[in-house]
C-alpha cells in the first residue's frame, strides 16, 4: 500500500536526476490580504487535494497562476515562494495574468467553452477567436515559465487539465530532455461532441507533445483515441493505446485519481470535530433527525438541482418521513463571471424556496441551504452527522467528494447515494449507483439509504474504505512518476 513515506522513496530514488515540475491554472496555496496581515490558504481544489501531498512528499516546482491579492508580495525576485509556509517542501512560481486574460484565458476557452464540450450536461459551449487568442498566449506564457524553471536539464513535467492544452507541444519542441505528461482531470467525450470545437486540431495536437496523457477511466482514454483517429493524420494503436504522429509517440492509459485516506480519516477522528458536530446540531436545530447532505462546487455538471427534485419526490411518496428527515446541501459558489453558473444559482434558490414552502411544518424545514466558504473542521462535522450523501453528478471525470466522504466515515455506518456517471462510480460498487437524471429513481434511492439494516450499511462502508485505502492518492501518483521513468529511461 502506497504512502507519503513510501512515494518520497520512490521520488528520491528515481527522479534524483530530474527537476520534477507541476503546472496547473490554480496554484495550491493562495496568499491574501486579512485583517491588516497576509494569510496563506489552500483553495478548496480537488486538484490541490490530490496533488499537494505528492509534491510534499516528491518536492520540485509548481507553476501556477498567481492569483490572490497578496500573492506578489510573498514571492521573490523571480516570482518563487516556497510552500507550506510553515514547513516549505516545494516551490510555486507564480505566472501573472491580466484580468483580460484571466476572462479569455480562463473563463472564456476553459470554462464556456472547454468545460460543457467536455461534459455531457447539456449545457452549450460558446467558441469567441478572440478569447482562443488569449488562450493561445496564456499558454505561451506558462511554457516560458516552465522553460525558465528547467533551463536545458533534464525534468519531468506534468501538466495539469484542460487549461493548458497547448503547453506540452512547446515545452516537447523546445527541450527535447523534457518528459512531459499530462492529466486530463475532466471526461473525455465521444468524437460526435468533440467535433463541434472549432479549435479541435490544434488542441489533440497539443496534446500529442505529450508522452504521457492519463484520463481517469479507461472509457474516456477510448473517446479519446477515437477523436484522434477520425480528426487528424496520425496511427492510433488500440491495443497498445499509443498514438504516433509526426514520429513522436503518445502513450494514452487510465490512472484512477483518489485521495489520502490516511489523513482523512485522521482528521475525522479528531476531538475538534466531536465539538463542532454538537455545536451544528444546536445551531441548525437537527433535533434527532435523519441527515443527509450534499457537499459540491456549486456548478451545472454536479446535477444539484435534480438532486432537489428528489428530495421533493421522496418527501411526496413517502410522507411518514416529513419532521424526521433533513438535507443539508453545502456547496462554494464558482465562476460566477459565466452566466450557466449565474443561473445555476438561480435555480438552486428556487427549488430550495419551493421545497420548504411545500413541507416545513413548526422548526423543521426539509432542506438546510449551508452554501458558502465552510471551514475543513464544519465540512467534516457535516460528513460525520450524515447518515447519507448524495453525489449527482451528471458526468463527472472522478468525483473526490465521493472519496473523501467515505474516508470521512469512520463509524462505517453511512450510506453513499453515487452517480453511475462519476468515474468513481467504477470503483466505490458498494454505493447506491442511481441514474442521476431519473428523480424517482433517486428517491427510491434515498428511501434504501434510511432503511438499510445496520449491518449492511457497515459491510457496504467497510468495503469502500478498504477500496479507497488501497488506491490512494500516493498510488496515482506512484503509478504516473513510475510511468514517466519508465518513458525516461527509453522503455
Amino acid at each position: 500500500m502506497w504512502t507519503r513515506e513510501s512515494l518520497h522513496e520512490l521520488a528520491a530514488g528515481e527522479l534524483r536526476d530530474y527537476h520534477f515540475v507541476v503546472v496547473s491554472n490554480r496554484e495550491p496555496y493562495i496568499h491574501s490580504h486579512a485583517l491588516g496581515t497576509i494569510h496563506c490558504d489552500m483553495p478548496p481544489s480537488g486538484l490541490t487535494a490530490a496533488l499537494d501531498p505528492v509534491m510534499r512528499a516528491c518536492g520540485g516546482t509548481w507553476v501556477a497562476h498567481g492569483s490572490g491579492n497578496a500573492d506578489r508580495e510573498t514571492v521573490d525576485a523571480n516570482d518563487r515562494v516556497g510552500v507550506p509556509p510553515e514547513d516549505p517542501r516545494y516551490t510555486i512560481r507564480r505566472v501573472w495574468l491580466s484580468k483580460e486574460e484571466e476572462d479569455g484565458y480562463y473563463y472564456g476557452v476553459s470554462n464556456d467553452a472547454l468545460w460543457p464540450l467536455c461534459h455531457i450536461a447539456y449545457t452549450r459551449p460558446t467558441f469567441n477567436d478572440d478569447e482562443w487568442k488569449v488562450y493561445r498566449a496564456v499558454n505561451e506564457r506558462f511554457a516560458r515559465a516552465v522553460l525558465q524553471e528547467v533551463g536545458g536539464g533534464q525534468a519531468f513535467v506534468f501538466v495539469q487539465d484542460y487549461h493548458l492544452t497547448l503547453l506540452p507541444r512547446i515545452l516537447r519542441e523546445a527541450n527535447p530532455n523534457l518528459v512531459v505528461a499530462q492529466f486530463w482531470h475532466i471526461p473525455w467525450p465521444n468524437r460526435e461532441a468533440f467535433r463541434v470545437c472549432p479549435w479541435q486540431n490544434e488542441i489533440l495536437e497539443g496534446l500529442l507533445g505529450n508522452h504521457l496523457l492519463g484520463f481517469h477511466i479507461r472509457y474516456h482514454c477510448n473517446n479519446f483515441l477515437e477523436t484522434v483517429d477520425r480528426s487528424i493524420e496520425a496511427r492510433v494503436d488500440y491495443d497498445r493505446y499509443e498514438v504516433i504522429r509526426g514520429g513522436k509517440k503518445t502513450e494514452v492509459k487510465p490512472f484512477p485519481i483518489s485521495i489520502d485516506f490516511e489523513e482523512v480519516s485522521a482528521r475525522a477522528r479528531e476531538p475538534g470535530v466531536e465539538a463542532e458536530m454538537e455545536r451544528l446540531r444546536k445551531s441548525l436545530e437537527l433535533d434527532d433527525w435523519i441527515i443527509g447532505m450534499g457537499l459540491d462546487r456549486i456548478d451545472y455538471t454536479k446535477g444539484i438541482p435534480d438532486r432537489l427534485r428528489a428530495i421533493d419526490r421522496f418527501l411526496e411518496r413517502n410522507p411518514e418521513y416529513r419532521g424526521r428527515l433533513v438535507f443539508i446541501q453545502t456547496g462554494v459558489p464558482s465562476r460566477v463571471h459565466v452566466p450557466a453558473y449565474r443561473r445555476i444559482n438561480d435555480e438552486i434558490d428556487t427549488l430550495i424556496e419551493e421545497t420548504n414552502w411545500k413541507y416545513e411544518t413548526g422548526h423543521w424545514r426539509p432542506i438546510i441551504d449551508l452554501r458558502g466558504p465552510l471551514s475543513p473542521l464544519t465540512v467534516m462535522a457535516l460528513r460525520r452527522l450524515s447518515h447519507f450523501a448524495i453525489v449527482s453528478s451528471l458526468h463527472d471525470g472522478m468525483n473526490l467528494v465521493a472519496k473523501e466522504f467515505v474516508a470521512s466515515s469512520v463509524d462505517e455506518d453511512k450510506v453513499l447515494i453515487l452517480s453511475e456517471f462519476t468515474g468513481a462510480a467504477r470503483e466505490l460498487t458498494d454505493a447506491l449507483l442511481v441514474n442521476p437524471y431519473a428523480a424517482d429513481e433517486v428517491a427510491e434511492a434515498i428511501k434504501a439509504a434510511v432503511e438499510m439494516p445496520l449491518e449492511e450499511r457497515q459491510r457496504r462502508m467497510r468495503r469502500m474504505r478498504a477500496v479507497v485505502q488501497e488506491n490512494n492518492v500516493y498510488k496515482w501518483a506512484a503509478d504516473i512518476v513510475a510511468k514517466m521513468v519508465k518513458i525516461g529511461s527509453g522503455g
